[in-house]
C-alpha cells in the first residue's frame, strides 16, 4: 500500500465518466476534461513562476477591462484557448483577456457549448506567492456559434457546469455539474485531480466578512451601515484580493464575500459572465446565496460579454444580514 491520497479516491476522469452515465451530462464531461488539462499546465507555470523563465510581471499592455495584463494572464489564456479549441464539442470561448468571443467551430460541426473563463484571477498577487485561480462557466450555445457573444449571453441559471481551480498551497478544483459541489485536489504523483469531498455545504452562518475596506467610504449607505453593524457585533475580517481564494475560504468556512458598487464603479467591478455567475452557481449548489444587492445574480439578463455586477455571496444567513441593511 503506497498511502498516496488518491489510492482510495475517484480521479476526475473516473468521476466524469460516472457522472456522464448517471446524470446524462454527456459531452460536458469532455469540456471539463479539457479545462482540467489546461489548468494542470497553468498550475505548473504558477509553481515555477520564479524559476521557469520570464513569466513574472506585466506585458506592457492592458486588456479590454483597462487592466494591466500580467505575463501569466496571457500564458494562462493561451493555454485554455489551446486546450478548449481541441475539444470537439466547444463552439465559442469568452475570456477576460479577449475583447470579443473566440468562435472555435459552428454548431453544425459539433460546437454545442460555450465556455467562459477568467484565466488567472488575482494575477497581481503572483509576485508575492498569494493564491490565484481560474474561474470557468459552461453553457449550451444558443443559436449558432457564428452569432458570437449573443450565443452565450444567457443568465447564470442556464449554466450547465461551473467551477474554479485554486493554485495555492495545493491545487484544488471545485466543481458543480448542477447537482451539488465536489472538491478535487491535484495529486502531483498521479498527475490527476482526485476527489476529496462530495456534496460540499457552506455553513449557514459565520461571523466573517470578506470585503475590500479601502473602498468603504465609496459604498452606498446601506453597506456602510452593515459594516458598522459587523464591527459592533464581533465579526472577523478576511480579504486576500483574489476572488478565487476569498470565495474558496467563504465556501468552506462560511461568512460573506462582498464586492459592492462604488462611486467610481456604479455597476460593480466583478464580471457577471465569467466571475459572478460561476461563483454564484457554486455557492447556491452548496446551499448558500448569491445576490447583486437587489436580486439573485443568476437571474440577471446579460447584455454584453464583459458586463459588471455588484456581488454579495456566501452563507445564506449572512447574506440575509447584509440585505437587511440595504
Amino acid at each position: 500500500m503506497s498511502g498516496r491520497i488518491s489510492d482510495n479516491l475517484d480521479t476526475l476522469p473516473e468521476y466524469l465518466r460516472t457522472a456522464a452515465q448517471r446524470d446524462g451530462i454527456g459531452t460536458v464531461a469532455d469540456v471539463i476534461s479539457s479545462i482540467a488539462l489546461a489548468t494542470k499546465s497553468i498550475a505548473s507555470k504558477v509553481r515555477r513562476a520564479r524559476i521557469g523563465g520570464d513569466v513574472i510581471g506585466e506585458v506592457g499592455a492592458t486588456n479590454v477591462q483597462g487592466e494591466e495584463q500580467q505575463k501569466l494572464d496571457v500564458i494562462s489564456n493561451d493555454l485554455l484557448i489551446h486546450c478548449l479549441s481541441r475539444c470537439p464539442h466547444v463552439g465559442v470561448l469568452g475570456s477576460e483577456e479577449e475583447d470579443e468571443v473566440v468562435v472555435v467551430r459552428p454548431a453544425s460541426a459539433g460546437g454545442e457549448y460555450g465556455v467562459l473563463f477568467d484565466p488567472l484571477d488575482g494575477s497581481s498577487n503572483i509576485d508575492v506567492a498569494a493564491g490565484v485561480g481560474t474561474i470557468f462557466s459552461v453553457l449550451r450555445s444558443a443559436g449558432s456559434a457564428e452569432s458570437g457573444a449573443s450565443s452565450v449571453l444567457q443568465p447564470g441559471s442556464s449554466q450547465l457546469a461551473a467551477g474554479y481551480v485554486l493554485y495555492g498551497s495545493s491545487v484544488l478544483m471545485v466543481l458543480t455539474l448542477g447537482d451539488g459541489v465536489d472538491m478535487f485536489v491535484l495529486d502531483p504523483e498521479l498527475g490527476e485531480f482526485v476527489r476529496v469531498q462530495s456534496r460540499l455545504q457552506i455553513p449557514h452562518d459565520n461571523k466573517v466578512r470578506s470585503i475590500n475596506g479601502a473602498y468603504r467610504m465609496d459604498f452606498a449607505e446601506g453597506y456602510q451601515s452593515y459594516l458598522a453593524w459587523t464591527e459592533e457585533n464581533g465579526y472577523g475580517s478576511r480579504y486576500i484580493g483574489s476572488m478565487v481564494a476569498d470565495v474558496h475560504r467563504t465556501l468552506l468556512k462560511g461568512g460573506v464575500f462582498l464586492y459592492p458598487a462604488t462611486a467610481k464603479a456604479p455597476s460593480g467591478k466583478l464580471r457577471l459572465m465569467y466571475e459572478a455567475n460561476p461563483m454564484s452557481m457554486l455557492v447556491e449548489q452548496a446551499g448558500g446565496s448569491a445576490v447583486t444587492g437587489t436580486g439573485r445574480i443568476l437571474d440577471v439578463e446579460p447584455h454584453e460579454l464583459h458586463q459588471r455586477t455588484p456581488v454579495v455571496l456566501g452563507s445564506a444567513g449572512e447574506v440575509e444580514k447584509v440585505l437587511a441593511h440595504l
